[in-house]
This record gives C-alpha cells, sequence and structure tokens, in this order.
C-alpha cells in the first residue's frame, strides 16, 4: 500500500478518483497554497484505492491525501497530445520579430534608396557574432493617448532606439575584456528623435556602463528632441538623465560617438559628448534642426546646410572623418581596440626608413607622418583632426602590438612652431590619453612657441600654459623623442614640462637643442658683432659661422654628452627605447 502526503499547507483543488489508475510522474492531488497550484505526482504507476481528503478539504504539511497500490498495469492512455498551446510564448516571440529588419520592408526599401544601412546593420557589423544581449526591444513610443497600440508596435519598434551590451574585437583580445555597451538611433522609426522610452533606455544604458566599466559606443543619426510623446508625465523634460549620465561617464570608460546622416540637437549634444566623433562624409551636425532655426526666427534653412562635413572636419568637432557607415564602423572598431590590450601580430617597418626620415640639409623640411610611420607598427596609425590646427599630428597607433598616443609637430606647418590651435590640439589629445589610460609618445621637432602680437592675441599664453599644467599632472607613461629641433619652451612642453619628465627624452642625431633657435640665438646673442661687420659677404660669412658654432655646441651628440638628454640613437633603435621603457 502507497500513501501520499500533502508537501505544504494549502486547501484540495483536484484529486483523482477511487479505481482511477494514475502514472508515474502524474498529478494524482492537486493543492492550492498562495493562489498557486502544486501538484502531488505519483512517484510509480498507481491505482487510488482510498481518499482521506476531499476537493474543498484544506491540509497541513504532511497530512495523508490518498492511499493507493502500485501496478504494472494502466488504465491511463499515452500522452500523445502536441505541446500545451503557450499564447504569450507566441506573442513574444512575435513582437521580437516585428522589430527586426525583415518585418519593415518599406522603411528598410526607403533607406537603401538612400545609401544607408539600418540601425540593426550598423550594430551587426561592429559587434561580434550572437554576441548582442538587446534591452528594450519591445519598447514602443509613448504615444498610446493619440495612436493605436498596433500601430505603435508596427511603426516604432524599440522606440527608435536599439542598443544592449556585446563584445567588440573579442576575435584579437578574448571575450573578458572586450565587453561594451553599444547603442543607436534608428532613423526608421520618427527619424531617429529622442523620445520618452528611448530617453529611459539610455538611462539604463549608460548606468550599466559605469557599473560594469563598459566602453559606449553610440550611432546618433537623428533629429533631436521628439515633440509628439504624449504618455508622460511632466511638462519640459529638462530633469531627463541622460545627459549627465552619459557626461558622467567621460574619465571611466571610453565614450565614441559614430554619426551618418542628419544629426540634430539632442543627437548632437551626445555625439559631442563623446571623447572621439567619427562621421560619414554625409553628415550634417548641429545643436538645432531646420524646424528649431526657423522657430527661432532665424530663417530656413536646408538640413544639408547644417554642420556639413568639411566644417567640422575643420573646426575639430569630427576627429576622423570617412566615406561611409561600414568605414565608420571599422574605424570605431580600430579605435576602440587601442583601449583593449595589445595586438599578438605586428609588423616592425624597415629599419632604414627611420635613418632616411630627416634629412640631412638641416634647413630641409620633411613630413612627419614619414618619422612617425618608420617608428611605429605597420599601417597601425591612426590619426585624429588632421585638418584641425595641422601643426600638430595627434594619433593612435602601436609599438609591438601594444597601444599608445602620439603628439608630434609638423614641419610642413609653421616649421613646426606651436601655435595656439597646436596647443589646443596637443592638450584635449593628452587628456584624451589620461582619460583613456593610453602611454604617450611625444615626438618633438620644434622652434618653440609661435611668437608675435597675432599668436598672442589668439590666446596663446594660456593654451601654452595648459600644455604645462596638464603634462605635469599626467598618470600614464611618456616619453619624448627629439627627432630635429628642440628649442626652448615648445620643446619642454614636448616633454611634459622638462627633459627629465618623461620616463626617456632621446635625440637622433640630426637633432639641435637650445633655449631659442639657433637663427634667433646668434641676432640676440651677438648683435654687437654683427653690428661691426661689414654689410653683405662679411656679415653673412660671420653670421654663418656664429650658426654653425651653435649649431656644434647644441647638437645631440654634445647635449647627451651634458647628460640633458638620456642619450643620442640611431633612429632605428627608437622602437626599442619604446617598448622596453615605454610600454612595459
Amino acid at each position: 500500500m502507497m500513501e501520499l502526503t500533502s508537501p505544504l499547507v494549502g486547501t484540495v483543488v483536484r484529486i483523482a478518483a477511487v479505481g482511477e489508475t494514475v502514472a508515474a510522474g502524474q498529478p494524482v492531488v492537486v493543492i492550492e497554497s498562495m493562489k498557486m497550484e502544486h501538484a502531488v505526482n505519483a512517484p510509480e504507476t498507481v491505482e487510488v484505492t482510498e481518499h482521506s481528503v476531499a476537493v474543498g478539504d484544506s491540509v497541513n504539511a504532511g497530512d495523508t491525501l490518498v492511499r493507493g497500490s502500485a501496478t504494472h498495469e494502466t488504465n491511463a492512455e499515452a500522452d500523445t497530445t502536441s505541446p500545451e498551446a503557450r499564447p504569450a510564448f507566441d506573442e513574444v516571440v512575435e513582437r521580437h520579430l516585428l522589430g527586426h529588419d525583415a518585418a519593415r520592408p518599406e522603411a528598410v526599401a526607403k533607406r537603401r534608396s538612400q545609401g544607408r544601412r539600418t540601425a540593426r546593420e550598423n550594430i551587426d557589423d561592429l559587434v561580434d557574432a550572437d554576441s548582442f544581449v538587446e534591452f528594450g526591444p519591445l519598447a514602443i513610443a509613448a504615444q498610446r493617448r493619440r495612436r493605436d497600440v498596433d500601430d505603435l508596435i508596427a511603426r516604432t519598434p524599440a522606440d527608435g532606439l536599439v542598443g544592449g551590451v556585446a563584445t567588440v574585437n573579442a576575435d584579437l583580445f578574448g571575450s573578458e575584456q572586450t565587453g561594451c555597451v553599444v547603442a543607436s538611433y534608428d532613423y526608421m522609426v520618427l527619424a531617429g528623435t529622442q523620445g520618452w522610452t528611448n530617453h529611459r533606455k539610455k538611462d539604463r544604458l549608460f548606468e550599466l556602463a559605469e557599473r560594469k566599466q563598459l566602453p559606449v559606443l553610440v550611432y546618433t543619426e537623428g533629429g533631436g528632441g521628439r515633440p509628439g510623446d504624449t504618455d508622460m508625465p511632466g511638462v519640459s523634460w529638462l530633469d531627463c538623465l541622460a545627459f549627465a549620465l552619459f557626461g558622467s561617464l567621460a574619465g571611466t570608460v571610453p565614450l565614441i560617438g559614430i554619426n551618418a546622416g542628419y544629426c540634430f540637437a539632442g543627437n548632437a549634444a551626445l555625439l559631442g559628448t563623446c571623447d572621439v566623433v567619427i562621421a560619414t562624409e554625409d553628415s550634417n551636425i548641429g545643436m538645432a534642426g531646420p524646424a528649431m532655426i526657423e522657430g527661432g526666427g532665424l530663417g530656413t534653412v536646408e538640413p544639408t546646410e547644417i554642420g556639413p562635413i568639411d566644417t567640422h572636419i575643420s573646426n575639430g568637432v569630427v576627429d576622423i572623418a570617412v566615406a561611409d557607415e561600414a568605414a565608420a564602423t571599422e574605424a570605431a572598431k580600430r579605435l576602440l581596440a587601442m583601449t583593449q590590450g595589445a595586438h599578438s601580430q605586428w609588423q616592425a617597418p624597415d629599419p632604414e626608413a627611420a635613418r632616411q626620415a630627416v634629412p640631412a640639409n638641416r634647413k630641409q623640411v620633411y613630413d612627419m607622418h614619414d618619422a612617425l610611420d618608420a617608428i611605429v607598427d605597420v599601417d597601425s596609425m591612426l590619426e585624429l583632426r588632421p585638418s584641425w590646427y595641422p601643426g600638430l599630428i595627434t594619433a593612435f597607433a602601436r609599438v609591438e602590438g601594444r597601444p599608445l598616443g602620439v603628439i608630434a609637430n609638423n614641419p610642413l606647418h609653421l616649421s613646426g612652431a606651436i601655435d595656439h590651435g597646436a596647443a589646443t590640439k596637443s592638450a584635449e589629445f593628452m587628456e584624451l590619453c589620461e582619460r583613456w589610460q593610453v602611454p604617450i609618445l611625444f615626438v618633438c621637432d620644434t622652434p618653440g612657441f609661435m611668437v608675435g602680437p597675432e599668436s598672442d592675441a589668439e590666446g596663446l599664453p594660456r593654451s601654452a600654459g595648459a600644455l604645462f599644467r596638464i603634462g605635469a599632472n599626467l598618470t600614464v607613461p611618456f616619453a619624448t623623442i627629439i627627432t630635429r629641433k628642440g628649442y626652448g619652451l615648445g620643446a619642454q612642453a614636448m616633454a611634459g614640462g622638462g627633459f627629465k619628465e618623461p620616463l626617456f627624452t632621446v635625440g637622433w642625431p640630426t637633432g639641435e637643442f637650445g633655449p631659442m633657435g639657433l637663427e634667433g640665438a646668434v641676432e640676440l646673442g651677438f648683435r654687437k658683432e654683427l653690428e661691426a661687420a661689414s654689410d653683405g659677404p662679411e656679415r653673412d660669412a660671420l653670421f654663418a659661422s656664429l650658426v654653425d658654432a651653435m649649431y656644434e655646441h647644441g647638437k645631440a651628440a654634445n647635449v647627451a654628452s651634458h647628460f640633458e638628454i638620456d642619450d643620442a640613437i640611431d633612429p632605428a633603435d627608437s622602437r626599442r627605447w619604446i617598448s622596453r621603457l615605454l610600454l612595459q
């Protein structure tokens, strides 16, 4: 004889009849407790022979419910029914499918006609396969008071913001260190505008990025705030959290913005908050769209007139300009990789290229890019803002697979002198490397800070001072290589404040040093001698001999002999200094 007892306190709501055979694992008695039904199943096939309780009885744990006898025979027919219908499951599956591109052929076709990709296509291209976990895919626009819910489900999936967590570059660095928060406005939903629900989604994602210390990559195409939402409380929305949350991430995780097409108002504010801005050649970026401009009484403008790419390349808003969304996504992956670790595979440049990068003629200009390419790994340079204040080059690169930031003077512009723009560019890039914790390599060829009333009027005293203030407070390792000119305060600024501040300061054999440029030093220091000489060949010869003497005194080998720099080195040896000291 077999007894089945109650496992908990509750009320009997169903019980097998006396004489009924119940197969093993099937319910004999069902007890309701705390509004939930708990089945007491047969441990083996059993024929019910006696009831100890009836439907409606209250029972305690341990009370006998039924008695029965085990049997190998059964009157119960085998369960051949199909799985139980689950409408709620089906609804969830269908709702997710409705948000995918395949469910929106007309909207996708319009994007295709514009030569553009969808938000989901960009994310699929950016993240590693099968790594994207989406937050809020079933969200819809907060417009239930004015539109049918089915219409909102069909036309406003994810409320116009596709976002979640994923890995990027896991094939290079492993999934443990490549987690990211990824988000993209969906221009196929209400022109990528910022709605009530997608603001809340951003809040959630940005908080997650802070808690898990994940980089954020965001595609920002969209028209800014959305005036058509009706379901939320409040008036102005000025207490929304997204912008402060996103801004607070700066300095804690990398923030990378990617834009193609129109990016206005709030979307542009998010883009501008990013550490680095990548934009396509068809981008238009502005703090207001046409409607807001016209509403402010500022005239009627076409969206293509607002912040075109050429404007933002020249003014420094855009760090990396590319042809299209595919190139923008690839640039974002390369840029993010600079924060993720070292590559295991890399190619060193021809060592002879470094030796030939700087001409023997000390007055002959050269392209600093050639010198940099001769130092860093092949094809590893990723330059930021190349057209904004071109007197200074800022880039990320790798040496022996390990990332570093590069700040280099450009002799092709003002002979490498540091003007207000170059100082500003250098200061901002130092701050970026500090936020991203990337080591810095200064490559110096400068006659010093730009001088003159016009330069000072631009604000150089303040921007020059910023280089010393920021340099003195860097926590990331940094080093300096002088390829040719290392003069005055400008050279000190290219070394974090002085030649003893970097981990190492070395000069190439073409290096020349002094408190100011040689020619200027001769003109000031030997004015009486020059004035005493006859005009013409005599004075020219005296001037040349004095410059040559100062060059001999200030050349790299002699400066190294006084230990004002750590060494004068073969340019081909630069990589060894960098890899052994700066990157270890």
